[in-house]
């Protein structure tokens, strides 16, 4: 059991003028996972009668994305993982005694309350672009197109991506390139995804400028914090995907 100092962002709405707010919680378990932590502190705050924090979550278990915390100025923690999946003991075993929470910063990315964000913009990018056209009816055989190894593979890497935007939180210039070239790769590298292979990388990319992301300048950082190891391999297929759209047909 161990007790921790907190410092979470408090913030009433898009508008509102935000400040860090101290907290306390005791008794906490090693295995707790950080977000069962702050269930522990919204229960206690209830008591008192006083607002519980607001935050993001769902599945709780790394697969959905929507948990966004930026826990001591990382995104998710010290771990490179989710936060639904990060759990205590990761603090224990750094000695840390104060926590400071806050949400995922980037002007794309504006505060609703509190600790939760509006990543609407992921969604309209892949509105533009993120899907395929095909015939409806019965499913085909899952051997009816030759699919070369490598490249189920690196497809398969792209599609484990699940926008929670770890990637941009991290980059300094609040970058979505690595959410971006994982949607893109994931479907370039099929046949199914090649009809709207030249329209798809260009709607997708100047959908993330109208959206107000920065520019990537090869940090690195959002590899780094990435919880599905999201590799920088691929801006490098979304830059040639996005050449190859501007200059001639794709091969």
């Amino acid at each position: 059991m161990a007790n921790y100092n907190l410092k979470i962002w408090r913030q009433k709405g898009p508008n509102g003028k935000g400040y860090f707010e101290p907290h306390r919680v005791t008794r906490i378990d090693g295995d707790m996972s950080f977000l069962e932590m702050l269930d522990h502190l919204n229960e206690d705050l209830e008591q008192e009668g006083k607002e519980p924090v607001a935050f993001d979550h769902d599945c709780r278990e790394g697969i959905c994305g929507a948990c966004s915390l930026v826990i001591n100025g990382q995104s998710h923690g010290p771990e490179t993982t989710t936060t639904c999946q990060l759990h205590m003991r990761s603090f224990e075993e750094l000695g840390a005694s104060e926590i400071v929470i806050e949400p995922f910063r980037a002007n794309a990315f504006p505060v609703i309350r509190d600790c939760v964000v509006d990543r609407s913009g992921f969604d309209r990018i892949v509105q533009a672009g993120g899907f395929i056209s095909v015939n409806t009816g019965n499913a085909p055989d899952a051997n009816a197109n030759a699919i070369p190894k490598p490249d189920a593979d690196t497809a398969f890497d792209a599609a484990a991506c699940i926008g929670c935007g770890a990637c941009v939180a991290a980059c300094k210039n609040a970058s979505a390139m690595l959410f971006v070239s994982a949607k893109v790769s994931h479907l370039a590298h099929l046949p199914q995804g090649d009809a709207e292979r030249r329209e798809r990388v260009t709607s997708m990319v100047n959908q993330m400028d109208d959206e107000g992301f920065g520019s990537c300048t090869n940090y690195g950082e959002c590899e780094a914090a990435c919880p599905k190891s999201i590799s920088t391999d691929h801006i490098g297929t979304l830059n040639r995907e996005f050449i190859r759209s501007k200059v001639g047909p794709t091969t």
